[in-house]
């Protein structure tokens, strides 16, 4: 595996213009991108984008804004963000990608545009879809636990197969994002790879799996409904371990409405607090049962 990465000099690196908008919010922009700290309607902030504003930044408006980042936890969280995006633009700039037109069939559709990241690593879009395209001998270099055999890898999650086996097409922010997608969808190949085991809260496969062991024998909630009959009162249903089987066992309860927040991965009732509950349902599928 290629694992010699060149940093460019912070100096190549486009310097983001910070602001605020005419409402007040924070915003900045690198070259044509546009990003804005949004304010939430109860609480809270979330990152927008925009593009090509022409206008200065005190006049930008919300309006303005038309991508949806995630939320955003302070404006330190909204500068680190930007400045983050700015050294990715500088990296990429220093890489020679070169788009060109492909006449290829990709396995999500005729290629309709496509980026060579370096000789036999090929980036194509199609009209629903993308991913990479590797030659035989840059495919052989992806470790065995993340290659295709075709050389395809989709842009959602596979596409970090490709920058494990070639940093060095990559900018840091990408290969950032590869690691935490590496984490997250093949905690296996990530321990084989770096030779340890994920710690709790590194991966959510390796956490789900964790809580799976955990609660197998817990009643977790896999439906829930305000109750009805019961003002205040949320009725869920609930089988074993959480398991969503036809033949799973069943049980309803009641739980306070501010009690019932929901985990990462479920909400495992507390017997010694959640009354099991025999009584008229609100939820239809319950409706006429015995009991219900």
């Amino acid at each position: 595996m290629n694992t010699a990465v060149a940093t460019p000099t912070p100096a190549s690196f486009p310097v983001p213009e910070f602001g605020r908008s005419t409402a007040g919010f924070a915003v900045a922009c690198i070259g044509d991108a546009a990003y804005a700290m949004i304010p939430k309607a109860k609480g809270g902030h979330f990152l927008g984008s925009g593009w090509r504003l022409t206008k200065p930044l005190s006049d930008w408006k919300r309006s303005d804004f038309y991508g949806h980042g995630g939320d955003l936890a302070d404006e330190a969280a909204f500068r680190a963000f930007v400045e983050e995006q700015a050294e990715h633009q500088g990296e990429k700039a220093t890489l020679g990608r070169r788009e060109f037109r492909a006449h290829a069939n990709t396995p999500w559709g005729p290629s309709q545009g496509a980026v060579r990241y370096g000789e036999g690593v090929v980036f194509h879009t199609t009209s629903g879809h993308g991913g990479f395209q590797l030659a035989a001998d840059r495919n052989a270099k992806v470790p065995p636990l993340l290659r295709e055999p075709g050389g395809w890898y989709e842009e959602d999650s596979a596409w970090a197969a490709v920058a494990v086996a070639w940093p060095d097409l990559f900018t840091g922010f990408e290969r950032r994002q590869a690691e935490e997608t590496l984490r997250n969808s093949w905690p296996d190949a990530w321990e084989a790879i770096h030779g340890r085991k994920l710690k709790p809260g590194e991966s959510h496969v390796r956490d789900g799996e964790a809580f799976a062991r955990d609660h197998a024998e817990n009643w977790v909630v896999i439906s829930a409904i305000y109750s009805d009959q019961q003002p205040g009162f949320t009725e869920v249903v609930a089988t074993r371990g959480g398991r969503r089987d036809p033949q799973a066992e069943e049980r309803r309860f009641l739980v306070r409405s501010g009690d019932c927040k929901v985990g990462r991965f479920g909400f495992v009732i507390d017997e010694a607090r959640h009354v099991v509950y025999d009584g008229r349902s609100s939820f239809i599928g319950w409706r006429g049962r015995a009991g219900g």
